[in-house]
Parts: C-alpha cells; sequence; structure tokens
C-alpha cells in the first residue's frame, strides 16, 4: 500500500495514499483499533455533520471569515459528500473522546481534501472547513439533526403504518365478540375489534408522544463554540445557521438560547428517547398479545392464526412460530436497554461539556433505526396477515362465566356469585344454570344478556345489533 504524509500540531503521520482523510483521522485509527463495523459511528452522524458544515461555510463566506473561493468550495464539496458519501473515508469507531473530536476531525479533513482538490490549493480542516466552530457545539448539533430526521423520515412513518394496519384489522372484526380477560382470567366481553383497536390507540398516543418530543430536539448548539461563550463565532452565527439548515431539509431548525445548556446538558435527547422506549413498551405488549391470543394451534388459546412466514422448528414438523413478534419484543428490550444507557450517559455533563456524545448517539439512533424497521416488518409480515378462528372464539364466549357480570345490577354480587360457582361445578353455561335455579325467565336473561349493553356501543349497528350470550 502506498502513503502520504499528513501533519497535526503533534508531528507527521502516514496516511493511505488512495483515503481522503488527513493525520487526525489516522492518529484515531491508530489509538482506539476498539470494536468492529457494528461499532462504526453512525452514518445519520457523518451526513448530518457534512451538512452542518455546508451550511457554516455559507455563513462564514457571509461574514467574510473564509476567504470567498474557499468557503464555496468547502460548502460544494460538503454537499457532494451528503449526496454520495464514500463511506470507507469515514472509518472512525463510536469509542473515541467523548466529545466526537476525531469524528468532527475526519469530516473536517474529508471536506478539506476535496475542496482542495477542486481548486488547486490548500484548504484547511481547521480554519477553514471548521472556522467559527468547536466540536463542542457541532456533534450535539448533529446528535440532534440526526435524531430528528431519523424520527421524521424514518421512525414516525413506520409507526403510522402499524397504526393504520391495526385501525384496518379493528374494523373489519368490530362486530366479533370475544372474552376479555385480566390478571390472565376470564373476564367479561369485547369485541375483538375494541381489543385490537386499543392497541392502534397506544401506538397513536405514542406517534403523538414522539412528534411533540422532537420540538425538543430542533434548537442546535451551534454558535457555542468550545464552552458556550461563543468565542471566535460571530454574533447571531447559530441563527444564521439553523436558517441555512431549514431551508436545505425543508424541516424546522432552531438555535438554542442558552448555549451553555446546550453544550452541558442532553435532557432534551433524553427525553425524546425515553418517548421512544415508551413505544417500544407498547409494541412490546401489543406482540406479546398477539402471540398469546395465537398459541395453539391445538392446545393454546388459538384465538388469532397467524400468517406462516417460515418453518418454525428443526426437529418438530408442520411448526409455525411467532417470529414476528418474537422479532419486534427482542428488539424492544434493546432499546429499553439503550434506553438506561442514554440516562446515566445524559447525567455526565461534568461541568461546561457532556463527554458521552458517540455513546447517546449510536444508542438514540440505534433505537429509533431498530424500532422503524421492527414496526414495518411486524405490521406488513404479521398484523396484515392475521386471522380471526372465530369458531375458537364463539367456544370461548359460550363457556365463559364471566358474562354473569351483566346480572349483578338486578340479581346482586352475592347470588351471582353464587350462581357462576355453581355453573362451574357443575359443568355448565350461566344461561342454563340462572333458569334451572329460576333467578331469571328466559326473557329477562336474554334482555340482560343483549351485547350492545355487555360490550358498548362500538360493535355496530347493523350486523350482531341485539345478539345474545
Amino acid at each position: 500500500m502506498e502513503y502520504r504524509m499528513e501533519h497535526d500540531t503533534l508531528g507527521s503521520v502516514e496516511v493511505p495514499a488512495n483515503r481522503l482523510w488527513g493525520a487526525q483521522t489516522q492518529r484515531s485509527l491508530q489509538n482506539f483499533p476498539i470494536g468492529n463495523e457494528s461499532d462504526r459511528m453512525p452514518r445519520e452522524i457523518i451526513k448530518a455533520l457534512l451538512i452542518i458544515k455546508a451550511a457554516c461555510a455559507k455563513i462564514n463566506r457571509q461574514f467574510g471569515l473564509v476567504p470567498q473561493d474557499i468557503a464555496d468550495a468547502v460548502a460544494s464539496a460538503a454537499l457532494r459528500l451528503y449526496e454520495n458519501t464514500p463511506w470507507e473515508d469515514f472509518p472512525l469507531q463510536v469509542w473515541q473522546t467523548g466529545s466526537g473530536t476525531q469524528t468532527n476531525m475526519n469530516v473536517n479533513e474529508v471536506i478539506a481534501r476535496v475542496a482542495s482538490d477542486a481548486i488547486g490549493r490548500p484548504v484547511h480542516p481547521n480554519d477553514h472547513v471548521n472556522r467559527s466552530q468547536s466540536t463542542n457545539d457541532v456533534f450535539p448539533s448533529a446528535v440532534h439533526l440526526a435524531s430528528l430526521l431519523l424520527a421524521e423520515r424514518r421512525l414516525l412513518p413506520a409507526g403510522e403504518n402499524l397504526a393504520k394496519r391495526l385501525e384496518s384489522k379493528a374494523r373489519r372484526y368490530s362486530r366479533l365478540i370475544k372474552i376479555g380477560r385480566t390478571h390472565m382470567q376470564d373476564a367479561t366481553p369485547v369485541t375483538l375489534g375494541q381489543e385490537i383497536g386499543g392497541w392502534a390507540a397506544s401506538v397513536r398516543r405514542d406517534l403523538g408522544m414522539i412528534a411533540t418530543s422532537l420540538e425538543l430536539l430542533r434548537p442546535l448548539a451551534l454558535g457555542g463554540t468550545a464552552v458556550g461563550t461563543g468565542l471566535n463565532a460571530p454574533a447571531n452565527f447559530g441563527l444564521l445557521v439553523a436558517t441555512e439548515l431549514t431551508e436545505f431539509l425543508g424541516t424546522r431548525i432552531l438555535s438554542e438560547r442558552n448555549k451553555f445548556h446546550a453544550l452541558s446538558s442532553r435532557g432534551e435527547l433524553c427525553a425524546f428517547h425515553g418517548v421512544v422506549r415508551t413505544l417500544a413498551a407498547d409494541v412490546f405488549k401489543i406482540a406479546c398479545d398477539v402471540r398469546l391470543l395465537a398459541s395453539g394451534p391445538r392446545c393454546g388459546f388459538g384465538e388469532l392464526v397467524l400468517p406462516a412466514n417460515e418453518p418454525g422448528s428443526s426437529i418438530m414438523p408442520g411448526k409455525v412460530n411467532p417470529t414476528q413478534c418474537e422479532a419486534i419484543t427482542q428488539i424492544a428490550i434493546q432499546i429499553m436497554a439503550n434506553d438506561v444507557a442514554v440516562s446515566i450517559a445524559s447525567s455526565q455533563g461534568a461541568l461546561e461539556l457532556n463527554t458521552y456524545m458517540p455513546l447517546l448517539a449510536r444508542n438514540v439512533l440505534s433505537s429509533c433505526q431498530l424500532l422503524a424497521d421492527g414496526m414495518q416488518s411486524f405490521a406488513e409480515r404479521c398484523i396484515v396477515g392475521i386471522t380471526a378462528n372465530e369458531k375458537q372464539i364463539s367456544r370461548f364466549v359460550g363457556q365463559s362465566l364471566m358474562v354473569a357480570t351483566a346480572l349483578t345490577p338486578v340479581l346482586g354480587y352475592e347470588k351471582v356469585a353464587a350462581l357462576a360457582k355453581l355453573a362451574y361445578e357443575n359443568d355448565s353455561s350461566i344461561r342454563e344454570t340462572v333458569l334451572a335455579d329460576g333467578a331469571l325467565t328466559a326473557e329477562q336473561y336474554d334482555q340482560l344478556m343483549m351485547m350492545d349493553r355487555l360490550v358498548g356501543r362500538s360493535m355496530g349497528r347493523s350486523k350482531g345489533r341485539g345478539a345474545r350470550l
């Protein structure tokens, strides 16, 4: 392999001749040989840094802080790299300095090299590309920006799709009566549509909370430079860069008013991830419910039938497992684990700077990516294909003792409890037991067991209205 010599404040270092990075990136590769490909700095961070550098170059040009041709070359190079990123030139791992300085310099060096080649004269990674900036304000801004864009472009659409799939299934089964369950025991009836509709409502509520929490990520730390004072940056630099980013990205970007807070606190990021974790928890619950209701096919609940996507066992022929449910529940657990790391890392804003930024970036972005992919797969490969086992559902409804709850306003709690106990002991239905006891006539019983009364009006006014247990 051929090498070229690059220089920084510590001296000279050999860099592969075919790579765009410079001395500080090479030193990071040598000093932090930790992890593997999965430990690379998230690509979303690189993209965010590139677009931030382009915006900063344009504002530096306006203030005359960088020669016009160099500023234009920097902005152009950053945008070209943003549109067509050579990932092999961004090789650094998450496990580096806690501010993300090595990755910031990696981006600076690559942009400088591309810009220099374009105009035929030196472009400096610090003096030109990093002008009016510090890693301490750039990297937190990149994490906010990357998280915001990933949530808007991937996480929220995937959640919306899942909610719509659940709502469609709820409408399909809006009149199918089934037994509700609390404490894993039989309870009063619901419709399958009500049950699934509850799942959909949980997802929608969580998506609303995520959308609200995104407002916390819009203000960026840019303009604060090293410690929040804005040293070496012009007044309103952060505001002007935010305006430039808003125009380019088509989403509202703001400048954080208190730069000291923006550098040292990761409260907004922690709050955002907490809501992502909440969505993961609700999706976990939904997947577990689906798996439980589909258990069987002969010796479980068997109320739902899941699509058979692949063979389920290497030893048991004919077995089909709830694989999509198991995939999304594993994802949810990982996100909950990520949230612990995010919470701890967010608490470590020592004095003027939080130095756990790469870890925060990795976990927040990983959670968003995993949950988006997981929800999309769960919706399209499981929820869409679910069907109800109406025969099994009807059998459970007929056997349930909890429908007796509807009789308590007329017969009283203790009388109904005695009738339910008797029905259980005699292995008979509630209707048979009540009529044999003479507590009610058949007409009285049927009136109390009207389905509209038992499950509410949401089951619909057409087919099914007036049905009885």
